[in-house]
């Protein structure tokens, strides 16, 4: 039987149709527009967050998931590691990959803009794992990655 691209085509999520019953972290505010309920999506997640002028995240990882996150308005300031021990920020127009399992926190470096990003994820479920990290570095290591391709 073949498809009825009618319905089994493209699908559109309207801005104001976004669902905020997505696990949450604490100083963010998640919502899904790609899902499998609202779109029939399989294989990806795809949703918005906003966080607060000068507002941090707390501590969390997503399990086996990978996340991009494309940054549409503000500054971010992303920490990650066992410690939160590194540090890099990304602006409009940037991306940033956390792969799976990596301990990270969001912080939206601007103390008068909101940081608006949209974030896709490799996978439907939504797995947030919020972490209570006893011991994390005060002066953190910045890090400017650079690809293999253009190492020095």
């Amino acid at each position: 039987m073949a498809p009825d691209w009618r319905y089994d085509g493209v699908r559109i999520v309207r801005g104001d149709e976004l669902d905020p019953k997505t696990p949450q972290t604490p100083g963010m505010s998640r919502a899904a527009a790609i899902t499998t309920a609202r779109a029939g999506a399989e294989k990806l997640w795809a949703g918005t967050v906003d966080i607060e002028p000068a507002a941090e995240t707390g501590a969390h990882h997503h399990g086996p998931v990978e996340s991009v996150i494309y940054v549409v308005a503000g500054r971010a300031r992303m920490r990650w590691g066992e410690r939160l021990e590194f540090v890099a920020e990304a602006g409009p127009g940037d991306f940033v990959f956390v792969p799976p399992y990596v301990p990270h926190q969001e912080i939206n470096a601007s103390p008068d803009d909101t940081l608006s990003c949209v974030l896709v994820r490799s996978g439907q479920e939504p797995v947030v794992v919020n972490l209570d990290l006893p011991e994390v570095e005060a002066d953190p290591e910045r890090v400017r990655w650079i690809d293999d391709l253009h190492r020095d």
